[in-house]
């Protein structure tokens, strides 16, 4: 990772490569169009972007012809718990129940919280290297780390606020009642800093459905915050979870849009009609799903949900920790198993995958106008080497450049001032 650059004056990139529009051929979408354009940046924004091939001069960058694409965003990721930065660990071959798991952390947690700053630092910065320039994180709260976990995360993104971002999720690990956490997340749901209220399989780790959802949902209300449990449960257990909440979202209308199921494995075992009939309660609320591409052997119905009108979000969820092994830190990566998983190979369909790495951000539109970017947008972009967003997705290709906020925080090419 290359030193930030922060530009407080304008300055501008050239030769920066930009979708415009798809190539037919019989009336099938075979290509995509792109041309070469200098973008000028000004007080973090795209201040004005003009077409043609330049000359770098005074004041300039030169892209070099990469092709410019929406940064990528992660958003379900545990900062908190990387093992990243740490000697190369394999997750442990027992005690693989959410229990299990819990007790294992009451183990390690106290001697992770010792370092957790620096690990946090070091797994932002592998996530920058892949293009990513925002999370939603989720940190833990629970007896054995109090508020520890959040005070270390804070800290660690104060120190990368120029060139990164962060929505943050208080999660109750080890549960609302199997440990005494309620008190903790009532304390914890009132700091300013926190975007969600979190959660945990309430029927397989308190007991109940109702009330841990309950408490959930009024934690919210109470503090104005949005809501993102986590849902592993695949049984009836979890299936009545999801439309509990569903129906606690269309009570309260303040929740919608700003609620959020992560994982929510249940909708993968469901008959079809089944899932039709929740996707289209979960769009009427304005629920979302934030899971993962994939999960062990468990394919989750993404594209179905997001036919029905359902936001889908995707993240790296573990990156090297002790729940899992798999997460690389790369969103492309993540666009490009969804790909093949799902059947995407056409230009067209591939293209389209893009958003499961950008959170639904795509150059061009399904009609194959440009809607990105636009004069008065955000200065957060990245240069990769691909010629377009399918051939990205497909060749998970290399990022040569991050932007954020007009913030250089990485350039591979040797830049001309």
């Amino acid at each position: 990772m290359n030193e930030l650059n922060q530009h407080s004056e304008q300055y501008t990139l050239e030769n920066v490569r930009l979708e415009t529009g798809f190539l037919y051929r019989e009336g099938k979408i075979v290509g995509t169009d792109t041309a070469l354009f200098t973008v000028t940046i000004a007080g973090g924004k795209i201040k004005e972007i003009r077409p043609g091939q330049t000359t770098v001069g005074s004041g300039g960058f030169d892209a070099k012809g990469k092709l410019a694409l929406p940064v990528f965003r992660d958003m379900h990721i545990h900062l908190d718990k990387t093992l990243y930065g740490l000697p190369w660990k394999a997750v442990f071959p027992k005690n693989r129940t959410v229990k299990d798991m819990i007790a294992r952390e009451q183990e390690i947690i106290p001697e992770l919280l010792k370092t957790s700053v620096e690990r946090a630092e070091k797994l932002i910065m592998l996530l920058q290297g892949y293009g990513t320039n925002f999370a939603r994180t989720h940190f833990n709260v629970d007896p054995t780390s109090g508020s520890k976990s959040l005070a270390n995360l804070l800290r660690a993104l104060e120190h990368v606020k120029d060139s990164f971002g962060a929505e943050l999720v208080a999660f109750p690990q080890h549960g609302l009642y199997y440990t005494d956490s309620a008190g903790l997340m009532k304390e914890i749901a009132a700091w300013d800093k926190v975007d969600f209220i979190g959660g945990l399989d309430p029927y397989s780790i308190d007991g109940s459905i109702e009330k841990p959802m309950d408490l959930t949902v009024q934690l919210a209300l109470d503090n104005k915050k949005g809501i993102d449990i986590h849902l592993h449960e695949g049984g009836e257990s979890g299936v009545k979870t999801i439309h509990y909440l569903i129906d606690k979202v269309l009570e309260n209308p303040a929740l919608q849009g700003r609620t959020f199921i992560s994982h929510a494995f249940a909708l993968g075992y469901m008959s079809q009609k089944d899932l039709q009939y929740t996707a289209e309660r979960l769009a009427s609320a304005k629920v979302g799903i934030a899971s993962s591409v994939p999960f062990r052997n468990m394919l989750m119905p993404l594209p179905q949900l997001r036919k029905a009108g359902v936001e889908v979000l995707t993240g790296n969820d573990n990156v090297q920790d002790h729940w899992g092994t798999f997460g690389s830190g790369n969103m492309l990566q993540k666009a490009n198993l969804a790909a093949q998983l799902y059947g995407y190979e056409t230009e067209f369909d591939l293209s389209r995958c893009l958003h499961y790495a950008t959170n639904g951000k795509l150059p061009l539109d399904d009609s194959g106008q440009q809607v990105w970017p636009k004069v008065g947008d955000e200065a957060s972009f990245l240069l990769v080497d691909a010629s377009c967003s399918a051939e990205a997705v497909s060749r998970i290709s290399a990022v040569d450049g991050l932007l954020h906020k007009g913030n250089i925080v990485k350039w591979s090419n040797s830049p001309q001032i």
